[in-house]
């Protein structure tokens, strides 16, 4: 009986280690990689082929130098740091290790968390002149906030948020004389970053998933520009008319999350979608996520049979309990149930050994009945950011005729997927790693790699010009920054 594994197991991209709260804890640091060492050798999908590529020396030497470097750490978010250093050994990403902290709302620190008397009406009652000042009234996600002067750099505070752990007054950014500084997400973790990126006039980037836009004061800004912050800063995914020949549908993530609202934009645009030349589709600064959340847009791309190669399991006993869980699902379908049952028997049956769960099938090819005569040409952009399900959805547009790659090399984590996520003994930490692995490998690589453009956008042209340099490809027309 064949299973389809990916119903059951999402891809989920991890580039780096979590962010630890705020709320530090002790930890002997030691045992807590012996613990990761032991799980990651044990489970990991990924662990013996990285071995094989590099040399179970090598190996040793970076276990001397991790095993000196953790008996000197006591504090748990420093120990989650060195860890994740230790596992890039292995890979570039899809691993992870995150001290967990008291609850948000709970700890003593955030109870004393600092706060800042600053006031909406006071911010707009001197607006800044100067476009380079951080000083105003700003949106990011959930909140609003305030920025203001402070200490020879700038402080940002809480003005509204719809994350009630957050109140008003309370400290939010903090920005170095020299640009770096300090935002503090939404559990009040620490997000540490260098410098700041200014997106034109009215938007700035502290991170990848991390823009904050200007709402007071504003300046004028061009179309281009006033484009790309829209589509960096936006949480959800939307679709704009940009000429006559060429639509944008902006793609922020492939989360799980996302399908429906992705699945919404192509539903309420068919009819355009369908009668127009050119589609170009950004995901630049992807999340990865769910291969089904882009299983709607394929209709669009394709033009001949797809082939998508498949995957094998590490089986054991740690891994299988994931498996377990899909048991508890409330709604879980009876027929579901049985597939479940079936992997589940297949899987404790072959224990240490790596079992494919589709009937021993390495390849799916995937037919549609029908070719749409438009788009007649699609533009899919895609960066450095961009890893996991954002490759897979490359791997299979562009096998498609009708599809040209745009942007840079991506990430490179795809081979070695599809996360599983555990507490240490003390549930003091939590360690993520991988349970499958590619059937590709070794003969195309992606891990460490990416996928290579057909089209490269080098330096020389700005981001906020990227979205007009794939359509003047599409169009035939001369690209003029």
């Amino acid at each position: 009986m064949k299973f389809t594994f990916k119903a059951f197991l999402i891809s989920t991209f991890l580039l780096c280690a979590v962010f630890t709260a705020k709320a530090q804890t002790t930890c002997d640091c030691s045992e807590v990689f012996r613990w990761v060492k032991e799980t990651f050798e044990k489970n990991d999908a990924g662990f013996d082929y990285a071995i094989q590529q590099k040399g179970m020396d090598m190996y040793e030497k970076h276990n001397v130098v991790f095993s000196a470097k953790v008996k000197t750490i006591t504090e748990s978010h420093e120990c989650a740091d060195v860890l994740n250093e230790w596992l890039k050994f292995f890979r570039k990403g899809h691993f992870g290790v995150m001290a967990l902290a008291t609850a948000p709302g709970k700890s003593a620190d955030v109870k004393e968390w600092p706060v800042l008397a600053v006031k909406e009406k006071e911010l707009r009652s001197k607006p800044t002149k100067d476009v380079k000042d951080f000083a105003g009234i700003w949106k990011v996600g959930a909140y609003k906030i305030g920025i203001v002067k402070k200490d020879k750099g700038y402080k940002g505070v809480v003005l509204e948020s719809a994350n009630a752990a957050w109140k008003p007054q309370q400290l939010k950014l903090e920005i170095n004389e020299d640009g770096s500084g300090v935002y503090y997400m939404g559990d009040f973790s620490p997000l540490k970053f260098k410098k700041i990126d200014w997106i034109g006039k009215n938007a700035i980037k502290l991170a990848p998933a991390i823009q904050l836009q200007r709402e007071y004061p504003t300046f004028p800004e061009n179309a281009d520009i006033q484009l790309y912050a829209k589509a960096m800063s936006t949480g959800k995914p939307f679709m704009e008319k940009i000429s006559g020949e060429t639509l944008l549908l902006r793609i922020p993530s492939f989360n799980g999350m996302q399908k429906k609202a992705i699945d919404s934009v192509l539903m309420a645009n068919e009819k355009e979608i369908k009668s127009t030349k050119n589609l170009i589709i950004d995901i630049r600064n992807g999340t990865g996520g769910d291969d089904d959340s882009y299983a709607n847009i394929i209709p669009y791309l394709y033009t001949n049979p797809i082939r998508i190669v498949g995957m094998e399991l590490l089986s054991t006993p740690l891994n299988n309990k994931r498996m377990e869980g899909y048991l508890s699902m409330p709604d879980l379908s009876e027929k579901s149930r049985m597939q479940v049952n079936a992997a589940l028997t297949l899987l404790n049956d072959n224990l240490g050994k790596f079992v494919n769960l589709n009937g021993g099938d390495k390849v799916h090819i995937q037919k549609m009945d029908s070719v749409l005569p438009f788009p007649q040409q699609v533009a899919i952009i895609a960066n450095e950011a961009n890893g996991s399900t954002d490759e897979q959805f490359l791997m299979a547009a562009k096998q498609s005729k009708k599809v040209k790659l745009f942007g840079t090399t991506t990430f490179g984590v795809l081979d070695v997927s599809n996360m599983n996520f555990v507490k240490s003994p003390d549930e003091k930490f939590q360690l993520g790693y991988c349970l499958s692995k590619s059937y590709r490998i070794p003969g195309m690589q992606i891990d460490g790699i990416g996928l290579q453009p057909d089209y490269f956008i080098d330096s020389t042209i700005p981001n906020e010009l990227w979205v007009k340099y794939a359509a003047s490809v599409l169009e035939d027309k001369e690209f003029q920054p």
